[in-house]
């Protein structure tokens, strides 16, 4: 009776938990509660029975889904049928395409749902909780599962979770975990939460509620009476599996990978005890120099016999003093010939300025064509689509206070101010009016819109307008107002509550690759495109991952970027256009909600141009500024009634001209020859060679107004005189800058070679028109002067004769009596000498290396906004593609081990090496591994997914067969499953689906799908060899241009690194290479070389200063080496000073110091040959007077010349102009100033060459030969400083360099020194 007592309780109360026995069995067709799944959600019967015995196509079928469970034919108990067996493998079929790559993984995944499913013991390790009754096709109601409660042991739920966690998707580089584990992404993930979406029926792919109870091994606490936690056997990753599968790869598994090296540690910086180690040895040097300056005794010079050197010197002046003299006064006989010729040869070259090509391309500008950064975007363009064309928003609203959020699904969730309902709805419409813009185009003669331009990635042969890629957070809800305003009731855990688009939103952000949300919504996160929206393209300004707490909103349109030829060009800049009109419009409105930055990809382009437009006229004024200075401090000024005599409007003019036409006629040229010019030569060269124009002008016409008319000398022959004293040193000036500047032309940057020619022809064609145009104009205006007629009215004359002695005007007195005396001391030298020297050597190894995009822009640009918002906001740094060339067989096994990262591939293979580097992102600057075809492609291969089937019946039998379709008509897989474990096709195989895979859109069935990721990733020739492909990974938030530079050297580190290991496998080409590229690559190249690449260009312009000086002074060694010691110092005190400003060296400061070599020996070669051939008898003295006398000229001509029209510049509103041309050519100015007015004198007066005794030999004999003929001496002004009496008395000697030619045909007074000589 007991035991018939205990049978009709077992029937009466259903299934107990015993040992062999089924909860449930059969299917018993479609979950009534589920609607809106993703797949069909079949659902056993209820039926408490003994485990089956699995036989024939049932064992067959079992031991294919469940291995793990199989213990052979007729030894194997189930309790599942052929059908649950058949949903089973197709709901795990889903899964095991993220998680095949890693076999371990999908054995324990598959394991823990056969385990609920078929075990034997099945009723032992679960409780039915929920049952529903459905009717079958027979009309039989029965009553099904549709929740239960499984027991699963914390020892395999860990270590089940434990093999899938580091699970990597290739085409995102994320972790699959990420899209199994619902609203909790792959950091909250663990294992409870993680079989919690399992078996969650509301994610659209179980077809029913699990429970999963995870509790401790041995812990009974909590289970029925008879129930036992399950405690199967999990595998590690690292551990093959029982059907022969491989040990995941390093990618998937932390376990397999093998002991990586860490980096070196980054360079510490040189330091000498707690000091800076160059401050030290600068200190160090300088206190040995103060001591040999201390310990220097300068002594007296005294005649000696005369060396080679000295008559060198004495013929080479002789030669080019008459050489000139005589060149002058003829152009100064014939100045109405003269003038017209030079006009005529100057339009003759000008006209080529009709041809002119400008380059305004940066690419062009700064990238040689030949350089490494150039042939690989040429290589990238020829085979790959170039960068799409981005044009974004970057909201804000931050006066919006934040609130808090109480989800039944997430907790409490604080909000920010900016993810709120109406912001996203204002979002969203700004959104549809950019999307609905229409415009007329010529180039299509129609009606263009957003779709014929954009980036349509799965359709992007005919798309439409939701085919395009628009990434924001109202993609979230398939840009759908009904979506966004969806709300349900959900219960959880007895708990109900409204859901709304928070919590859609909130499992959005967290597994964006989702087709259907847990909430009781039920709506996809997948953009309307078919496309996953990632958080960081939808928010920005989060901290952690958390996404609610964002500060911004991200809006992005991307277009096809085509090439200028291409007639969608102009269509792609025009939509741009307006979509700039509408946001600015936008942005205008007072209702706006919104503080926001935008750009278009037009938008760089479009600023510079408006930003050269707006600053011409600054530049107009700085030329009229300087035109009014010249004018004005070349006259004379001796009396009120002579000024409109005196003055030297007309002259001025003539300078700018000269100055105006040497540019054109050099311009003209190299246009006519097809040299391409550009805006930086514009602004600069003119500046270049007015500063060395003015100069000369200052030096010519203030020698001629200190020189007084010998008795019967006519005017045009005192013009030739003059000119035949300062020509030779604006000689010197001219080659040397002009040579200089031809060697400059050796760089390898376009924009400084480009430079270097036009400023090079420029100067040599200013000295060339100064030597002719200018002495004609010259001459034409001393005639006038001479007949006392006015400048503006020559008509008018005044009555005022002009004085009898040579007007000295304000500067040489000031500079003789108190300056040269000043500076000259013996205590001041000293002190000059080494706080010059201290300051350039130890200030120019802390400037810094790079030019950050956003100084390109004016200052009022809205660029500037939009560049401090991405900084601020964005998460992610730019993509980098590591690119393939022609020469490595991908469809071999040992090739594609030698790419791939998943199960099988080599430990140190193309992907797994760029995945190492991720994990150093502070060093390597890679932030996610590669996304990789090969991985993919082998994926999408396996058998174990659906997504490679061929076609068995119907017209395209024995064609690819896509998932979508029906599996009566797909029976056979493309490949067979391998006996390893490890798929690798043959080489027929891989060519022959290829194709299929890159033009398989992905979705639910088979998300491997190559479209839209890899499609354009792969490219092959007529025979079907693959010539190049590449892999994108990303690099961190880059923010200036030394972390860009610095992630471009790492990145190709890594690429050098690999073509090394690729190339060694067999039947790899030895030119095979891997290259990092991205489109930022070009214009950060420079900065690679740029030191080295300044140093040589610097250099080799500043070897012509020393060689012509040398020349020219008559092989006087020693005055070339200290004209270019000083030009050395300049240059090197001027990159010093740009890092006490913050200007930082690029192509652009390089170009400005290429100038300041130019400027420099302006400032510094007239002074040293003033020096040179001095006879004054001390270089103390020597000193003095070349500073009086060729200073008070330099300072005029070259510095007062120089600074009015460089602080106009100031007032520009471009920023490259305001740093790079005020501030630089300020600091230019100032220090040549210094130099040459400061420590040149000083340099010279301890160093300096001693005086020239041919010079004083010459004298020495023409005063004897003077004396013995008794012959009156004349007054002769040899230079602009002549032997004037003063008081009765002789004031100085010669200040202006005496030259031996013009010393044999003069006669005056000897000097103290001469008559010591004589």
């Amino acid at each position: 009776m007991f035991l018939l007592y205990l049978c009709l309780l077992q029937v009466l109360t259903g299934a107990q938990h015993e040992p062999g026995y089924c909860s449930f069995y059969e299917d018993c067709g479609l979950n009534p509660a589920v609607e809106g799944a993703l797949i069909p959600p079949r659902v056993p019967c209820k039926d408490y029975r003994k485990a089956v015995n699995v036989t024939g196509d049932h064992y067959e079928l079992f031991k294919s889904v469940c291995p793990m469970l199989a213990h052979g034919e007729g030894e194997t108990l189930a309790c599942c049928s052929i059908r649950q067996l058949t949903a089973l493998q197709s709901s795990l079929t889903l899964s095991k395409a993220v998680l095949i790559r890693c076999p371990s993984c999908a054995d324990n995944f598959a394991h823990i749902h056969c385990a609920t499913t078929c075990s034997p013991n099945q009723s032992q390790i679960l409780k039915i909780t929920k049952t529903a009754n459905i009717t079958q096709p027979t009309g039989i109601v029965k009553e099904a599962v549709v929740g239960y409660e499984a027991y699963v042991s914390t020892s395999f739920s860990d270590a089940s979770f434990r093999s899938c966690k580091n699970v990597r998707i290739p085409a995102t580089g994320g972790y699959a975990i990420a899209t199994m584990c619902g609203r909790y992404g792959a950091t909250l993930c663990t294992p409870q939460r993680w079989l919690d979406f399992q078996g969650d029926s509301s994610n659209g792919l179980a077809p029913l509620d699990i429970n999963f109870k995870l509790l401790p091994d041995g812990q009974t606490a909590g289970l029925p009476p008879g129930a036992v936690l399950f405690a199967g056997t999990a595998l590690n990753c690292n551990e093959t599996t029982p059907t022969g599968g491989e040990a995941c790869s390093c990618q998937d598994c932390e376990q397999s990978c093998p002991a990586v090296p860490q980096p070196p540690p980054l360079p510490e910086p040189f330091m000498i005890g707690q000091l800076d180690g160059v401050l030290v040895i600068c200190i160090i040097v300088f206190s040995c120099i103060l001591l040999l300056l201390i310990c220097y005794i300068e002594r007296k010079i005294s005649p000696k016999d005369v060396t080679c050197s000295d008559k060198a010197s004495l013929a080479t002046q002789e030669f080019l003093g008459s050489l000139f003299q005589t060149w002058g006064t003829i152009m100064a006989r014939y100045p109405l010939i003269v003038l017209p010729v030079c006009l005529v040869v100057v339009l003759a070259f000008a006209v080529g300025i009709k041809d002119i090509e400008l380059t305004t391309d940066p690419v062009q500008l700064w990238s040689a064509p030949q350089s490494r950064a150039m042939r690989e975007k040429a290589f990238h363009d020829a085979n790959f689509d170039p960068f799409y064309r981005t044009n974004q928003l970057i909201l804000t609203a931050p006066d919006r206070p934040s609130h808090y959020y109480d989800s039944l699904l997430f907790g409490e969730q604080n909000f920010s101010g900016i993810i709120s309902k109406d912001l996203i709805i204002e979002l969203l419409e700004l959104q549809q009016k950019i999307q609905a813009i229409e415009l007329w185009s010529d180039e299509l003669n129609r009606t263009a819109s957003l779709k014929d331009v954009c980036y349509a990635p799965l359709n992007p042969d005919n798309p439409s307008l939701t085919d395009c890629a628009v990434n924001s957070l109202p993609q979230y809800f398939q840009n759908s107002m009904d979506n966004l305003n969806a709300k349900a009731n959900m219960t959880e855990l007895g708990v109900t509550k409204e859901v709304d688009w928070r919590d859609h939103f909130i499992y959005c952000v967290n597994s964006p690759l989702s087709f259907k949300d847990i909430t009781a919504l039920g709506m996809s996160c997948m953009a309307d495109y078919g496309g996953p929206v990632f958080p960081f393209l939808a928010v920005g300004g989060y901290e952690n991952e958390e996404y609610t707490t964002a500060e911004a909103l991200i809006l992005t349109f991307s277009l096809n970027n085509y090439a200028r030829t291409d007639v969608k060009f102009k269509v792609a800049e025009e939509w741009e256009r307006r979509f700039l009109e509408i946001v600015q419009e936008y942005q205008k409105n007072p209702n706006t909600n919104f503080t926001f930055a935008y750009m278009a990809e037009r938008s760089l382009e479009d600023e510079i141009n408006r930003t050269t437009a707006e600053d011409i006229p600054i530049f107009m004024i700085s030329y009229a500024v300087i035109f009014l200075y010249i004018a004005v401090a070349l006259g004379e000024y001796t009396s009120w009634k002579r000024i409109l005599v005196d003055s030297k409007f007309l002259v001025g003019l003539g300078g700018i001209l000269v100055v105006g036409c040497s540019v054109m006629a050099s311009m003209g040229f190299y246009a006519w020859i097809g040299f391409p010019s550009s805006l930086v030569i514009l602004q600069v060269v003119p500046f270049l060679v007015l500063a060395v124009g003015a100069d000369n002008i200052f030096i010519f016409v203030l020698e001629y107004q200190r020189d007084m008319r010998r008795p019967g000398e006519k005017r045009e022959e005192q013009i030739g005189r003059v000119l035949g004293n300062v020509a030779p040193s604006m000689l010197l000036c001219s080659l040397s800058e002009s040579v200089c500047f031809f060697l400059g032309a050796l760089s390898t940057m376009p924009a400084v070679r480009s430079f270097a020619l036009y400023a090079a022809l420029a100067v040599l064609m200013d000295f060339i028109l100064q030597m002719t145009a200018f002495v004609a104009l010259l001459s034409l205006d001393a005639r006038r002067q001479d007949a006392n007629r006015c400048e503006i009215a020559c008509c008018v004359t005044v009555k005022t004769p002009h004085p009898s002695k040579p007007n000295q005007g304000v500067l040489l007195p000031l500079m003789k009596k108190y300056y040269a005396p000043a500076l000259l001391n013996p205590v001041s030298r000293m002190v000059v000498f080494l706080v010059i020297f201290c300051a350039c050597v130890f200030l120019m190894f802390h400037v810094k290396v790079g030019l950050n995009q956003e100084l390109a822009m004016p200052s009022d640009s809205y660029m500037l906004d939009y560049f401090a918002y991405l900084y601020k906001y964005f998460e992610v740094g730019v993509p980098t593609y590591f690119i393939t060339t022609k020469g490595f067989n991908f469809t071999s096994e040992e090739g594609i081990n030698a790419v791939c990262s998943s199960v099988g591939c080599d430990q140190f293979s193309f992907t797994q090496k760029i995945r190492y580097a991720t994990e150093y992102p502070e060093q390597s600057y890679l932030a996610i591994p590669a996304s990789s075809w090969v991985d993919d492609y082998i994926d999408w291969l396996n058998p174990g997914s659906k997504c490679c089937r061929i076609y068995t019946a119907g017209p395209n039998k024995d064609e690819f067969c896509p998932a979508n379709e029906s599996f009566f008509i797909c029976t056979k897989k493309c490949i067979s499953v391998p006996e390893n474990g490890v798929l690798r096709p043959s080489v027929e195989n891989f060519n022959r689906f290829l194709p299929d895979f890159l033009s398989n859109r992905p979705d639910l069935q088979c998300p491997k799908g190559g479209l839209g990721a890899y499609d354009k990733a792969v490219v092959r020739d007529e025979t079907g060899e693959i010539i190049a492909s590449r892999f994108m990974a990303y690099h961190t938030p880059l923010v200036n241009s030394q972390e860009f530079t610095a992630a471009l050297e790492k990145a190709r580190e890594l690429a050098h690194n690999i073509t090394m290991t690729m190339r060694n496998v067999t039947g790899t080409s030895q030119d095979f290479e891997v290259f990092p590229y991205t489109v930022t690559y070009v214009y950060y190249e420079q900065y690679l070389t740029i030191v080295n690449e300044g140093l040589f260009n610097i250099g080799v312009c500043l070897l012509p200063t020393f060689v012509v000086c040398c020349i020219l002074l008559g092989m006087d060694l020693r005055s070339g080496f200290l004209n270019l010691l000083t030009i050395v110092m300049i240059t090197v005190d001027t990159v010093g000073v740009m890092t006490l400003w913050g200007i930082d060296f690029n192509a652009v400061s390089l170009i400005n110091l290429v100038t300041a070599v130019g400027i420099s020996v302006e400032f510094v070669s007239h002074l040293t040959r003033s020096f040179a051939l001095s006879i004054q008898p001390t270089k103390v003295e020597r000193a003095k007077e070349a500073t009086a006398n060729m200073g008070s000229a330099v300072f005029a001509g070259v510095a007062m010349t120089n600074l009015p029209g460089i602080v106009v510049l100031a007032l520009a509103k471009a920023q490259l102009i305001q740093i790079f041309f005020f501030r630089l050519n300020l600091v230019i100015t100032l220090l040549g100033m210094a130099h040459g007015l400061i420590f040149l004198p000083v340099l010279l007066s301890f160093l300096g060459p001693g005086v020239n005794n041919a010079v004083l030999l010459q004298i020495q004999e023409k005063k004897a030969k003077e004396m013995e003929l008794n012959s009156k001496a004349t007054y002769d002004n040899i230079s602009f400083e002549s032997h004037e009496k003063s008081n009765g008395e002789i004031s100085v000697q010669p200040s202006y360099p005496v030259k031996a030619g013009i010393v044999s045909k003069t006669t005056q007074e000897p000097s103290e020194f001469e008559t010591d000589v004589l």
